[in-house]
């Protein structure tokens, strides 16, 4: 039975000039939805697998971004993205959680909520813990979370450990090996993947990234889903298809 736990992230704003690329991802294998970092829905998929519109950052819970998050038919929704990283304390996002969030999007609408997905680093989890001391009256439903690096061991420890910490599901939101040799980004991806798929309380993860143009150099170009053509990568090929990943 195929697990299907490998959501897409797919990057509108760097793939918008090719949705028909969108025509070929395979959606009957181990990929089980699509993300990215906007509040609405990528015209492209078609409704071909569930999306997970996201509360980036405070301009989403204003204008005609809120009002899609709010009219939205999907389930989950993710709240801040690195928030630590833009100036957002964890008294303001709990201030946003309990005031807007959990009234608006939970109690209303019934929607899934993924916590603020923070870096790895010490300041990432500093915040989130503040955060979930402060949201203790109105917990998330998943715990979201975010790995750059290129040991998987060391990877397979910080999830495990965040799990223990807070005893939620977890979303990997975002996960890539930063080590520039191919062998090595294909290694990392094929035993983190093979691992989340094989543990209960990993709900979903997100490897970086189906995109034409990467953001940034930080994410190895090797650890790429989509070349700057515009084509599925061998590492793509195999994220969508292959389980467990060889």
């Amino acid at each position: 039975m195929v697990v299907k736990k490998r959501s897409l992230l797919w990057d509108w704003t760097n793939t918008n000039n090719l949705p028909d690329r969108m025509d070929t991802v395979k959606f009957d294998g181990p990929i089980s939805s699509v993300s990215n970092w906007n509040a609405w829905v990528p015209p492209e998929l078609k409704g071909r697998a569930p999306f997970r519109p996201m509360i980036h950052l405070e301009r989403e819970l204003n204008g005609n971004e809120w009002q899609w998050i709010q009219d939205s038919d999907q389930s989950i929704i993710h709240f801040f993205n690195e928030p630590e990283r833009a100036g957002i304390s964890p008294q303001k996002a709990a201030d946003y959680w309990h005031n807007q969030v959990i009234p608006a999007l939970r109690n209303d609408r019934h929607k899934q909520l993924v916590s603020p997905s923070c870096a790895s680093d010490p300041a990432g989890q500093q915040w989130i813990q503040d955060f979930m001391n402060l949201v203790q009256d109105a917990r998330p439903d998943y715990l979201g979370v975010h790995w750059y690096g290129t040991d998987a061991p060391e990877c397979q420890r910080f999830i495990s450990s965040m799990h223990d910490k807070f005893g939620l599901p977890v979303i990997v939101s975002e996960i890539a090996s930063i080590d520039i040799n191919y062998e090595s980004v294909h290694a990392f991806t094929r035993d983190m993947c093979n691992w989340m798929d094989g543990v209960d309380w990993i709900f979903e993860y997100a490897f970086f990234g189906c995109m034409q143009n990467m953001p940034d150099d930080f994410v190895s170009p090797a650890a790429r889903l989509m070349d700057e053509n515009g084509n599925f990568t061998d590492l793509m090929w195999k994220y969508m298809s292959d389980q467990p990943m060889f």
